[in-house]
């Protein structure tokens, strides 16, 4: 027996907002703008020695900066973790509510942590300041209450105050939030300007983007090497020659001496010229046609640096050479672009 058919389900209703104004939504728009900006300006007037004192404290720190918050104050405090962590500044996000309920057991004596509610009043948090302060720890408040239960209970406190909201109700964390936001960003930058932070430092936090690949990646990890690379002897014969050229597909064949040392190299563009010419191609060996004194690249030299190589002159491919100078291995640019490094 034919089983009945489930009826469709009717589409939800598109709620109508008759009162929608493209005018209003603009106007709002900029307002938040204007209101954001401000809150961050006037970020600068309220810092002061508790700024630098929070510094100091997760320099000399000898466990990991621990960020916690709540709500938006919460999802802020993920982001400064993470910045103060691809920063040089080893830190993690603990919720306060898991806190109570054994993530606590990941802050330990020598950490710091840093507390973010803009009230100042989170219950969360309120409920693990005894905890907090019997483990030890340097107990950074970020508030916009200086007379608030957590800025009390704080070792250092910094201002994260605004003075409105962007909302227009003056109720949902806008402006406040961007200036926790900043104030974090601030931290970070003044962190990792203190501890001497490179750009090879960076790129070893983020080995996955492209600033990783540019600054970690060496030639030697992109380099065909041994059988793959195409290379012949200078007595090596025209035709030969070309053999070695078409097996290994690479539209160039290095000529070195018996040692290793590279004297030339040869490339479709040599090739393609000499037919232009009318040269009686099986009267030739190698050493009559190679191009002598070809871009050598170091195999220990990043690959951005062997890019940089085939830009400045023009080139698809250069040799590669170990410390002693001798031949080790080739690159070319479709090399780099799967490695994407270009």
């Amino acid at each position: 027996m034919d089983a009945t058919p489930s009826p469709v389900p009717a589409k939800p209703a598109i709620p109508a907002f008759p009162a929608f104004s493209a005018e209003r939504a603009l106007q709002l728009a900029r307002a938040t703008f204007d209101i954001e900006a401000q809150a961050l300006l006037g970020l600068k007037g309220r810092q002061d020695g508790g700024f630098a004192r929070t510094c100091r404290a997760m320099l000399e720190c000898t466990g990991r900066v621990v960020v916690m918050g709540m709500g938006k104050s919460g999802h802020v405090g993920r982001k400064i973790a993470a910045t103060l962590a691809s920063t040089g500044t080893p830190a993690l996000f603990v919720h306060p509510a898991e806190a109570s309920h054994g993530d606590l057991g990941m802050v330990a004596s020598g950490d710091v942590v840093l507390a973010i509610s803009n009230s100042g009043e989170s219950d969360e948090l309120g409920a693990i300041l005894p905890a907090l302060k019997r483990l030890g720890v340097t107990l950074v408040a970020m508030t916009g209450r200086a007379d608030s239960t957590l800025a009390q209970h704080a070792d250092i406190t910094i201002s994260s105050a605004v003075d409105q909201e962007a909302c227009p109700l003056n109720l949902a964390p806008t402006a406040s939030t961007t200036a926790q936001m900043a104030l974090g960003d601030a931290l970070a930058v003044a962190l990792l300007d203190a501890r001497g932070f490179r750009e090879e430092d960076f790129a070893r936090s983020h080995p996955g983007g492209s600033l990783g690949r540019k600054l970690l990646m060496h030639v030697h990890d992109l380099m065909r090497s041994g059988d793959a690379v195409p290379r012949v002897g200078p007595g090596t014969a025209f035709t030969d020659m070309l053999r070695e050229m078409t097996g290994k597909g690479l539209g160039f064949t290095a000529i070195a001496a018996p040692d290793g040392r590279v004297l030339g190299i040869f490339t479709d563009g040599d090739l393609r010229r000499l037919i232009e010419r009318g040269a009686d191609l099986r009267a030739l060996c190698a050493a009559d046609v190679m191009h002598p004194g070809p871009k050598l690249v170091s195999a220990d030299a990043l690959a951005v640096d062997a890019a940089e190589v085939m830009e400045q002159h023009r080139i698809t491919s250069v040799l590669v050479v170990d410390a002693d100078g001798l031949l080790t291995g080739a690159l070319n640019s479709n090399d780099l672009m799967r490695a994407k490094v270009i």
